[in-house]
């Protein structure tokens, strides 16, 4: 019976370490991949780094982004954080 009664505060414990932060960072990252994975030209981004711009061209990993003066700036496609939506 101790030995219960130390396992079971370690058992819980980790319970409520999955549910308050292992779970809610999975469903981050799956949205992030879905954001990134569904980025098409003409999109309005914002970077990881804070770069507003607009999509130019998508290649395998890596985007094109036109600046608002007409520099096309390469990043990788991770970079992205999120897409503005009008």
């Amino acid at each position: 019976m101790e030995g219960l009664t130390t396992i079971v505060p370690l058992i819980l414990m980790f319970v409520l370490f999955y549910f308050l932060l292992i779970r809610p960072q999975q469903k981050r990252q799956k949205a992030v991949q879905k954001m990134q994975s569904e980025l098409a030209k003409g999109d309005k981004i914002v970077t990881i780094g804070g770069l507003h711009g607009i999509l130019d061209a998508i290649e395998e990993g890596k985007v094109v982004i036109k600046c608002g003066d007409g520099t096309r700036l390469t990043y990788d496609r991770n970079a992205i954080r999120d897409v503005i939506k009008d």
